[in-house]
């Protein structure tokens, strides 16, 4: 098929509709209708804090859309990468079970922000789809808002007119509000939408059941494939609608669902988006794709992981156990255990699918081939570590299996199995796999007890019930922090919000000094001052793109004129952290290489943090090197350079380097100190010299080829240095001042050591001797040897006598010891291994015991210990273990 778009500066042509020419031909066919095609941008999310991931198109748009911004195109276009796992739009369990659902997928869309609406929506769609791709009209469905009499909404007439003009009325189809009423949230633009479905059924199912009665019944292949939103009113907190002032389309379709309707396939991962992948798979685990139903099923779940894996750690989210990178590991553990049970997949694998990824996607994202090294590291040592965990999680999960079956039930506790969930990272359906081959099975109704309440605490700790904005004037909010530490200030808007049972309020001012956190540099506080009164505003966050200033109480009089003040001392104590890290980053770069790259900062008043990619231990020798590089720079007293407003390739010109997972715009600001140039949007010193000094106070591994560099600078760096100074005068004094301090300390040392070994040797000496009075005093009953102890003892250096007695024993005999020590006793129990075959069991005998001495424990079948506080209940408890085992 050749397709030709004709544009006033080229023809764009295309002779076969690969994966990565249906990219293309979507881009180039809305350039031709004159939309400006942008990047896509980074699939993980920053400075927005009700979003870890890019889940649509639109996000990147969402403070145009709201009005924060004004738009600098009315027509734009692209292909954004988006990640769905969490939240309202879950797919996570489906994904690799079924054809079409994915954890990051690719969303082809255009918008309009007030220039056309749903006519040239809905004709540039079908112009596309049906005269540019060559789908068949007679397979394509249009859905329309039917409408809600609850809310005085009619039928959207308008777009089922439109519709009218390409298809027959039965393919035209009303969908109720859950399909077809667009909402960004609780609150904010929405509107009516319409998707687009496409019926890839044989002929002779369609014949049989037409595709108007399978549309939005979840069929494989009957599906949604493109979805028209129509953006027209506002949503209110009290739930009522206004129109919009400025209406906006906003379209989003699925591109691996396209690619699948293209190239005449029945599922997503059977298009040449996964089988590049797929088949790599297969090779590594000796089989072939559609032979066996649970290794496809694995084989697609890992085909899809590698994607979300890769492109969230090109977009700087590193696996971790918070937020968006406890999301990102989840995937990641969710792909090895599918290798793992399905494909035999014991050693790391998934680092080595990079290449063939990178052959797939490198063209249209070369993010991936600049950080292949990186991901490869990340990836590689993430398995390692969770297929430890796996073996450790079996190993726990044994245990609990043979505790289960010992208390005569197979049915495993659901609270055992959230916390091998929660805590090790052992997923439920792993549980349920090992416990079904044990003939066993797991209570799943206390596990999702478990898990709700987990959800509850998250649900609680992160609720925030927002108002609706009071707008009290109109205008565009203005940062002046650059320049000024104050100014006059209106307040343009305020919202009351609730969290944590608490009332604050939120506003926004037509200018303001207040930085609002982003780039890692929190937000600023200080006052809002008029005649009569001095409010604090307590932080200053950004939500999209728009300075939020956050106050516990709102002002008299919220029309008056401000003075908008920020603290001073905390904004130039941060402003010195931050400066260091420009100096920090170029220093690393200059000491260990330049594939040193900033993966992140976190920049306060106290203290700087700033991690980097490097693949192995920062020395201390290189640590010194970098300390005195970046003194060099602050004696220097490097003036600041600033440049705003500067074209983002003039920016690259001048030597700045552009961040993998940030999103810049076309023009961006250059800070620069020297030869430090750096694109940074937060505020700075006026000169290095402020920065007094800077001091390295940890270095450690976050992950995989990522350091930390933890700092503290200027009066912070004083501190660090008296505190340190104070310390070794406190251990000067405890060793009367010696000159040599170090001598004296590893002199003490090696006392300690000597002393340590000769106490060692007594103690072995007491418990040889007390072993040996225990044995001789043996009594043998019913074939068994019976030994006992009770009284005053260590009961570390009674287990040691324990496990001598099992080594230099010879046939049955059962080893009980009620040990005193201070005002704790401690019941021990060890088993020859013929009485553990016999069905004897220590942890068990122990832990029926243990009430005498109103305790508890436990162990393994041969040996066992309980402690507890009844010291008189000793006796009995000991003679309890002797009956349970038949020898009284």
């Amino acid at each position: 098929m050749q397709i030709v778009f004709q544009n006033i500066n080229e023809n764009y042509i295309i002779d076969m509709l690969t994966a990565k020419e249906t990219r293309e031909s979507f881009k180039a066919f809305f350039a031709s209708k004159d939309h400006q095609i942008v990047p896509s941008a980074p699939m993980v999310v920053k400075g927005d804090p009700t979003l870890m991931f890019t889940n649509a198109g639109m996000n990147q748009f969402k403070d145009i859309i709201l009005g924060n911004v004004p738009r600098k195109s009315p027509r734009v276009a692209d292909s954004q990468k988006c990640l769905r796992v969490s939240g309202k739009h879950n797919d996570l369990e489906e994904v690799g079970h079924d054809t079409y659902h994915h954890t990051m997928f690719e969303m082809l869309g255009n918008w309009s922000f007030g220039d056309y609406f749903k006519k040239e929506a809905i004709n540039w769609a079908w112009e596309y789809l049906v005269d540019v791709l060559k789908l068949n009209p007679e397979r394509l469905y249009a859905t329309v808002f039917e409408g809600s009499p609850a809310e005085g909404l009619e039928r959207d007439n308008e777009a089922a007119g439109y519709w009218e003009q390409y298809l027959p009325k039965d393919h035209i189809i009303n969908g109720n509000k859950h399909d077809n009423f667009w909402e960004m949230g609780d609150t904010g633009p929405c509107g009516p939408c319409s998707e687009i479905h496409i019926d890839l059924r044989p002929e002779e199912e369609r014949k049989v059941l037409p595709g108007q009665d399978m549309v939005n019944k979840d069929h494989p292949q009957v599906i949604e494939i493109w979805n028209l939103v129509f953006m027209q009113f506002n949503r209110k907190a009290d739930a009522s609608l206004e129109p919009l002032p400025a209406k906006v389309i906003d379209t989003g379709m699925g591109f691996e669902r396209l690619c699948m309707a293209l190239q005449g396939k029945t599922s997503n991962y059977d298009t040449d988006v996964f089988q590049p992948i797929i088949k790599v798979i297969a090779g590594m685990a000796g089989t072939v794709y559609g032979n066996d139903k649970e290794q496809d099923v694995a084989m697609r779940v890992i085909a899809d992981h590698i994607r979300t894996i890769a492109f969230a750690i090109t977009d700087g989210q590193l696996p971790s156990n918070a937020k968006a990178g406890y999301v990102i590991r989840r995937i990641l553990r969710r792909a090895v255990r599918y290798g793992y049970t399905f494909l035999g997949r014991r050693e790391a694998f998934m680092y080595k699918l990079l290449p063939v990824l990178i052959e797939t996607m490198g063209d249209a994202y070369p993010e991936l081939i600049a950080q292949k090294t990186l991901i490869e590291k990340v990836v590689k040592e993430e398995e390692e570590s969770f297929l430890r965990t796996l073996e450790t999680g079996i190993r726990l999960l044994d245990k609990k299996m043979e505790d289960t079956k010992a208390a005569g039930t197979n049915v495993l506790n659901g609270v055992d199995a959230f916390t091998l969930y929660d805590t090790y990272g052992f997923p439920l359906d792993l549980t349920e796999l090992i416990l079904r081959e044990n003939g066993m099975e797991v209570n799943i109704d206390e596990f999702n007890a478990e898990m709700q309440k987990q959800k509850e605490r998250a649900r609680n700790a992160a609720a925030i019930e927002t108002g609706d904005w009071i707008t009290i004037k109109e205008g565009e909010s203005k940062f002046v922090g650059y320049d000024l530490f104050e100014c006059e200030a209106e307040i343009l808007r305020y919202r009351q919000i609730k969290q944590k049972n608490k009332t604050l309020y939120q506003i926004v001012l037509d200018q303001t000094p207040f930085y609002a956190e982003m780039g890692g540099q929190v937000g600023d506080t200080g006052w809002l001052i008029s005649d009569d009164e001095k409010i604090e505003i307590i932080d200053t966050k950004r939500e999209n793109n728009l300075p939020v200033h956050l106050i516990a109480k709102l002002p008299n009089d919220v029309t008056a004129t401000f003075t908008a003040k920020i603290n001073e001392k905390k904004r130039v104590q941060c402003e010195c952290n931050h400066s260091a890290t420009h100096l920090l980053h170029e220093a690393l770069r200059e000491v260990l290489g330049t594939h040193v790259e900033q993966k992140g900062s976190y920049v306060s008043p106290q203290s700087l943090r700033f991690d980097f990619s490097h693949f192995q231990k920062v020395t201390d020798e290189e640590l010194r090197k970098v300390e005195r590089l970046v003194s060099e720079k602050i004696r220097a007293n490097y003036p600041l350079e600033e440049h705003r407003n500067v074209p983002i390739a003039d920016a690259k010109a001048m030597g700045a380097m552009a961040l993998f997972g940030e999103k810049y715009g076309d023009e961006v600001r250059v800070v620069k100190y020297g030869s430090s140039v750096e694109l940074c949007g937060g505020t700075h010193i006026p000169a290095t010299g402020m920065i007094g000094s800077l001091r390295i106070i940890g270095e450690s591994s976050i992950a995989a080829g990522v350091r930390r560099i933890e700092a503290v600078t200027a009066e912070g760096a004083e501190d660090y240095v008296y505190a340190q100074q104070d310390l070794l005068n406190e251990v000067r004094a405890l060793f009367n001042n010696m000159p040599n301090i170090s001598l004296a300390i590893r002199k003490s040392i090696e006392e300690n050591l000597d002393m340590k070994k000769q106490l060692d040797n007594y103690i072995k000496e007491k418990a040889a001797g007390l072993k040996k009075d225990i044995v001789a005093k043996a009594i043998e009953r019913n074939g068994v040897k019976l030994m006992t102890f009770i009284g005053k003892g260590n009961p570390d250096a009674m287990k040691d006598v324990a496990f001598q007695i099992k080594s230099e024993t010879e046939g049955s005999f059962l080893f009980v010891a009620g040990i005193v020590d201070d005002a704790k006793c401690t019941l021990m129990v060890m088993l020859s291994d013929d009485l553990v075959v016999d069905g004897l069991n220590a942890g068990k005998m122990v832990k029926d015991a243990a009430k005498h001495i109103q305790g508890g424990g436990g162990g393994q079948p041969h040996f066992a210990t309980a402690g507890g506080k009844n010291l008189n209940g000793l006796s009995i408890a000991v003679n309890t273990v002797i009956e349970a085992a038949g020898l009284m």
